[in-house]
């Protein structure tokens, strides 16, 4: 997404269900700086929480001053 990177994730809860996370780095450039961003709120399936992850990412990635969740 332009000079970032986003990489959606997805994890599975004991009780069935799956939380989403992202990371965001750099595209260019030498320092290794990364930030992973975690949510508490859980989904009934991979897909959604996957789908929220990306949503996330491209916010965070894309809006100068994303809205918080």
């Amino acid at each position: 997404m332009g000079k970032y990177v986003v990489s959606p994730a997805t994890h599975p809860t004991d009780c069935g269900r799956f939380r989403a996370s992202f990371s965001v780095r750099q595209a260019q450039g030498d320092g290794s700086s990364r930030r992973v961003f975690r949510f508490e709120t859980t989904f009934a399936s991979r897909e959604g929480a996957r789908l929220f992850a990306v949503t996330q990412g491209w916010l965070r990635a894309c809006m100068s001053h994303p809205p918080a969740c």
